[in-house]
């Protein structure tokens, strides 16, 4: 069995709190249990080692006890949650899904299976090794979702290594492979994950004052939006000790006022792919966009200003694309960086980088200059084309009260005009009512 380690380290703990659901506590004994119990029921549906099986769900006892039974018998497991309803066919059919186990908001499941046999080459590979498999889509924030197929064994092999056992909330979503890194990263130093019934500021605050929350991994995009609602000043958040922020490249601006907001709370930024694994992280400060990335089993080097990562833990490849892989095994994240001795700072994807007659400009930096203006609630800042330039910047602003176009672009100009160069500077300006993040909590940047 390829998690006999767990399961050993989990029984070590068994009286100790495992997983908070709806303000309930559930013991590692509790999570031994319900896994036993899902054997039977595996057994009494014949769903054996091999087959594709999707958990629809969250953080809950029931499904958390199911994923690692299923690991357990060499399943590939698909996760899936309610970000990603409206591909939810389309993610099922790709992945050659043979039964759907889904569960309540109350912990109640219902299994279905569907007549599809596996054909995927790389599916079959995995079948063959009898290894328990992971498959993760992405966000599809730049295109067409791709999905990633994982050996189950290697990409848990560094939680092996004790670390610290914390109190920690599961922000992150079940099926990213940070809300994975997240779940495998507490159980295996006897932790404790605390689950939320929505992403909500004052939902997440009110579960951090109410479990004496330790580590918090969430996106920027979270971290703006509680600042907005100011839900930090309705709680206490004394007992939190960690913010871990990835997915996306954070504002400065964002990052020093959380810094400011809570001097004694570490600020860690992370880094991981669906495709390669969270790696090992340490930010230079606190306030420090500053990151040194790798550890045991990662490799890193910059190319070209771009970041190219080697891993152990990598995925087999894409089940509906072709191979990111070179010959010998590195992958071009396609994030520009700059490089400062052993750490680097990411300045944003490839693929958002506006180009403004040659000039290159990132996203993240504009919108971080916008967030201290007053009256902004949030920005997203994309290229345009445009006949002369190549591109022009474009910054879509929510606004926390109405107020006149004209007299926005004024004050936005005016303000850019001392802290970013003159390309820099939006060129157009919107007014949107419409939230400008996923459901995962990443900033959307798809040009209008």
């Amino acid at each position: 069995m390829s998690i006999v380690w767990l399961y050993e380290r989990m029984a070590q703990r068994a009286l100790h709190p495992a997983i908070v659901w709806h303000d309930h506590l559930y013991t590692y004994h509790d999570l031994l249990s319900r896994i036993q119990s899902w054997h039977d029921v595996l057994d009494q549906y014949d769903i054996g080692p091999g087959q594709v099986v999707t958990i629809e769900g969250d953080y809950s006892p029931n499904a958390v006890s199911l994923l690692l039974a299923l690991i357990e018998r060499n399943a590939i497991v698909v996760p899936l949650t309610q970000s990603v309803a409206a591909q939810r066919e389309e993610f099922l059919a790709i992945a050659e899904v043979q039964v759907v186990v889904r569960f309540t908001d109350d912990d109640h499941w219902q299994i279905e299976r569907r007549p599809v046999n596996v054909t995927n080459p790389l599916m079959l590979q995995l079948i063959e090794r009898q290894h328990p498999g992971l498959v993760l889509f992405s966000s599809g924030s730049t295109g067409k979702s791709k999905a990633a197929l994982h050996d189950f064994i290697p990409l848990l092999e560094k939680f092996k290594v004790p670390r610290h056992r914390r109190v920690t909330l599961t922000f992150l979503l079940l099926d990213h492979i940070g809300g994975i890194n997240t779940l495998f990263y507490t159980l295996a130093n006897g932790g404790t994950a605390v689950a939320v019934s929505s992403r909500d500021p004052d939902v997440v605050c009110q579960a951090i004052e109410r479990h004496r929350v330790q580590t918090l991994p969430t996106s920027p995009t979270f971290l703006n939006l509680l600042l907005i609602s100011e839900a930090y000043r309705r709680y206490d958040l004394s007992s939190l000790e960690l913010i871990t922020y990835g997915t996306e490249v954070m504002p400065e601006s964002t990052l020093q006022r959380i810094h400011e907001l809570f001097p004694h709370v570490q600020l860690l930024q992370t880094y991981g792919l669906s495709e390669l694994g969270i790696l090992r992280s340490k930010s230079r400060d606190s306030n420090s966009l500053w990151v040194k990335i790798g550890g045991e089993g990662f490799e890193t080097k910059v190319v070209d200003g771009v970041l190219w990562i080697r891993a152990r833990s990598a995925m087999l490849g894409y089940l509906n694309a072709p191979s990111p892989f070179d010959e010998e095994g590195w992958m071009n994240t396609q994030d520009v960086v700059e490089v400062d001795g052993e750490y680097i700072r990411i300045l944003g994807r490839r693929s958002e980088i506006i180009n403004v007659g040659g000039q290159k400009v990132y996203p993240a930096e504009v919108e971080s200059v916008l967030l201290q203006l007053p009256n902004i609630k949030d920005v997203a800042v994309v290229g345009e084309r445009h006949p002369i330039t190549g591109q022009i910047v474009t910054a879509r602003i929510n606004l926390f009260e109405p107020e006149d176009l004209t007299e926005l672009k004024r004050r936005v100009r005016a303000f850019c005009r001392e802290r970013l160069a003159p390309y820099k500077i939006p060129v157009k300006i919107v007014i949107t009512d419409q939230e400008q993040h996923s459901a995962r909590f990443k900033k959307m940047r798809k040009p209008s």
